[in-house]
């Protein structure tokens, strides 16, 4: 059907608002580019029904339409005057109680406002709080009830649904200890995954693994060796060199009910697919007010590398970026494979960073290694000590506790906590309790200055108020603003390593106590 092959019915009418439908030529330039033109003229043009006509279920429609707005608004409008009305009766009747208060101006501001909304109301009424603040008595009491009732409605209504309130909400999954036993074998951590990976994949039809390396490979790292080959390529299937459009993949099959995990060869490249992961992924569940979930487990590795383009942890970027999504830092495989059986049973997305050079490092393979599960914001103290309180995660656990084997050597007794998961953060306030012990806190990030360990610092001194309890400044040591280049040089200055942990510990207690704990000679760098 092309819209020059139109013409006018015989025996209908050309004149008044038919106009248009006279010739093909005319129709053409009336219609052309308009969808709902072109139906319009094919609908008269094949005597389905006449101009009239359409023009009557318009207008009929229009009708319909402009009741359901006007009855939507009213539905819309009919709460928000309810809570007007009430905030102005309870001005009214505090500007009686308290006539010195001053509250005649917002009194006359809110009587006859511009618009109606709930910003206004609880704005008000909270502006009318701070003018009664020396006041008290019934009035103000009410008024504070009323203020407090809507905020909790409209933080209900504005700021919920970010994360899974469901029993499968991967806090909720109640967690299983590893098993062990004499015939629990000690392999490479990498084996660990590959036994996690196998037994999730037979346990679930719905999981599927997409990414660079992973299938005829195994990966670059051989965590997923073999499992081709077992379980097809539909299950482990390779892509291109497309962070993008990998994470593209998983939100589309996690949305139809799929388990997918895609894997990002480094916490470096998340960079390339972050946009989706954030605008797209980390906030469909509050778009969508909890009507829609996408539970992509999200697979990288990063940590202690070397060279420009490997050496970032961009976590501060990540934390920021991917408020949404539960953020798992593991120490060793062990724990990474605990996380993937959590977060492969949740209904929430999650990021899963492993370190990378712990794929070598020997670990015992847990008998129940596809069904133990990890607690989300449970940080674990992996050494007990009395003087400081060192918070790191990741890679930098296993450093912390050789420069706290040395501390010991010097007589200073350091507590270690690895967080585990960045989000949630210490849900019950494990960290401020060691603080209370210690009196002092250091937190050991590689991020940049100001990255993690800001975040990091504001959920232990501000959220759990660990700064009622610390006796000398809280101090961070990170990586340096730059990247690291290649080689072990590089990383060393870089990075925070042993002897930089052992000064800033020592820095700590010499700010305490000067005289028991002398001048190393470093200066600044002390």
């Amino acid at each position: 059907f092309h819209i020059t092959e139109m013409t006018q019915p015989q025996g209908h009418s050309t004149s008044g608002s038919h106009e248009r439908y006279k010739t093909p030529e005319r129709l053409r330039f009336e219609t052309e580019g308009d969808p709902i033109a072109r139906m319009r003229a094919w609908i008269i043009a094949q005597e389905l029904a006449t101009a009239a006509d359409l023009d009557a279920f318009e207008a009929e429609d229009r009708r319909a339409v402009e009741e359901i707005r006007a009855e939507a608004w009213e539905e819309y409008q009919a709460p928000l005057r309810e809570d007007h009305a009430r905030l102005v009766a309870l001005l009214e009747r505090n500007s009686a109680a308290s006539p010195d208060a001053g509250l005649d101006a917002l009194l006359a501001e809110v009587r006859q406002p511009l618009e109606l909304s709930r910003r206004l109301v609880v704005a008000t009424a909270r502006r009318a709080l701070v003018a009664l603040r020396g006041e008290s008595g019934d009035a103000k009491s009410e008024l504070a009830a009323f203020t407090r009732e809507l905020r909790a409605e409209n933080d209900e209504r504005f700021n919920s649904h970010l994360l899974s309130a469901s029993p499968r909400a991967p806090g909720r999954i109640e967690p299983v200890e590893p098993h062990y036993s004499d015939a629990s074998e000690t392999v490479d951590g990498r084996l660990v995954l590959v036994r996690c990976f196998d037994a999730n994949l037979s346990r679930d039809p719905r999981i599927h693994i997409i990414g660079e390396d992973i299938g005829k490979l195994g990966d670059v790292n051989l965590v997923f060796e073999g499992l081709q080959a077992k379980h097809g390529p539909l299950r482990l299937t390779d892509t291109g060199i497309r962070e993008a459009t990998i994470m593209g993949q998983g939100i589309g099959a996690a949305l139809r009910g799929l388990r997918p995990i895609v894997d990002i060869q480094y916490v470096d490249y998340l960079l390339y697919a972050l946009e989706l992961a954030s605008d797209d992924l980390a906030t469909l569940r509050f778009r969508t007010a909890g009507a829609q979930q996408a539970p992509v487990v999200i697979r990288t590795k990063g940590h202690r590398l070397q060279g420009i383009w490997h050496t970032g942890s961009p976590m501060g970027v990540i934390l920021s970026a991917l408020r949404g999504i539960h953020v798992a830092v593991p120490r060793n495989m062990v724990q990474a494979a605990g996380f993937y059986n959590t977060f492969l049973r949740g209904d929430d997305p999650a990021l899963v960073i492993e370190v990378l050079n712990g794929y070598r490092f020997k670990e015992r393979v847990p008998d129940n290694v596809g069904e133990f599960t990890m607690p989300l914001g449970v940080p674990e103290t992996i050494r007990e000590g009395s003087d400081v309180t060192l918070v790191t995660y990741g890679a930098l656990c296993r450093i912390a506790l050789e420069a706290s084997a040395t501390l010991e050597e010097l007589g200073v007794s350091v507590e270690v906590i690895d967080v585990r998961t960045l989000l949630p953060f210490d849900t019950d306030g494990h960290i401020a309790r060691s603080v209370a012990r210690t009196g002092a806190l250091l937190v050991v990030d590689e991020d940049v200055p100001g990255g993690a360990s800001a975040y990091l610092l504001q959920q232990i001194l501000e959220r759990q108020r660990a700064y009622e309890h610390i006796d000398v400044s809280p101090r961070t040591l990170t990586a340096r603003p730059n990247r690291t280049g290649v080689g072990q040089d590089s990383d060393y200055f870089t990075k925070p390593g042993r002897e930089d942990i052992v000064e800033a510990v020592y820095g700590l207690l010499r700010e305490r106590d000067p005289r028991r704990w002398p001048d190393l000679g470093l200066g600044d760098a002390e």
